[in-house]
């Protein structure tokens, strides 16, 4: 078994290349584990990598070593080909995606990662790529669209950089009106934001789908009705810790508020007379579009998790 570690130079801000292959020397050695270490060069390379590596047709198992946009590269890459499993080193200032399973600190953990087994999750299609996480559009999108423009500025972390793409977004126009086709039932909202969930976690953390399985080949669906700043300040807090649902169910209190769903297949429209898009973001990858369609893809993808965090899972299930 082949273990492909495939760095993004430029996730979290640094280079780890050498932290890696330093930490991978001890790591390899003592489980005599055969691996390499390989770099990105530019956007859409990760991909690439793992396609190449995949399409040999030898098991193969392929780390993503930066944050979630490498990673969405990586299985992007790998999920047609049944002999590539993917794996996740999270040195991105992301990682939303191994919240599904565990902690960053077991993740880190390159001997128990190359003695990992591996697991089917579902992934979902859309017109700009396959996703393993959420899609989102409206406020949240907008916020991580905005992030990079104000990490720029000198002195301007990842922590202010989003503290002032939500203030940027807040006094901004709020809310789109968007029409939701939910397998075969059609819905006209006027939306703050929504997002389509095979895994619980994005943004840093919000958990938007508390109660979300990945492999239930179901996507959770959750609609942010346009709201005031004052009920925004209210329903975000509840809804970054994933308390805006329990028992499957909307909270009372949020009900005026949020809609959830449970569906195969989502459509996402504009749906009003204004003619700019709205921002859209596929596993935190942005871009502005008129709409996408969400499609659920049963067990499609093939995941390593490490080896404490994958017996978790195990007798969670039993």
């Amino acid at each position: 078994m082949r273990n492909i570690f495939i760095v993004n130079p430029v996730a979290g801000g640094r280079d780890v290349s050498a932290e890696l292959s330093r930490a991978l020397a001890t790591a390899g050695k003592d489980s005599g584990a055969d691996y390499v270490i390989t770099r990105t060069t530019h956007a859409g390379h990760a991909r690439k990598l793992a396609e190449d590596y995949a399409r040999t047709g030898e098991p193969v198992r392929l780390f993503a070593v930066g944050g979630d946009g490498t990673l969405n590269e990586v299985i992007s890459g790998a999920c047609p080909y049944k002999n590539a499993a993917v794996g996740c080193i999270p040195y991105g200032s992301g990682n939303d995606f191994l919240r599904n399973f565990g902690t960053k600190e077991e993740f880190l953990d390159l001997a128990d990662q190359l003695q990992g087994q591996e697991m089917d999750i579902d992934l979902f299609h859309t017109e700009y790529g396959v996703g393993a996480s959420i899609c989102s559009a409206g406020l949240d999108a907008q916020i991580a669209h905005g992030i990079p423009k104000f990490r720029r500025l000198p002195l301007c972390g990842g922590e202010m950089a989003y503290r002032l793409s939500i203030l940027q977004n807040l006094i901004g126009p709020l809310g789109r009106t968007l029409r939701i086709t939910l397998d075969d039932r059609t819905i006209t909202e006027e939306c703050l934001m929504t997002a389509i969930c095979n895994g619980g976690y994005y943004g840093g953390g919000f958990r938007a789908a508390p109660d979300c399985a990945m492999d239930d080949g179901l996507l959770d669906v959750m609609v942010v009705r346009k709201i005031g700043l004052l009920r925004i300040a209210r329903v975000l807090p509840l809804y970054q810790k994933g308390q805006h649902l329990q028992d499957g169910q909307v909270i009372p209190q949020l009900r005026d508020a949020i809609s959830f769903f449970r569906c195969r297949s989502v459509t996402l429209e504009l749906a009003d007379d204004k003619r700019d898009p709205i921002i859209i973001t596929v596993d935190g990858e942005c871009r502005p579009a008129k709409g996408i369609t969400v499609t659920a893809m049963p067990l499609a993808g093939r995941v390593v998790l490490p080896g404490k965090v994958f017996a978790r899972q195990m007798a969670a299930r039993t």
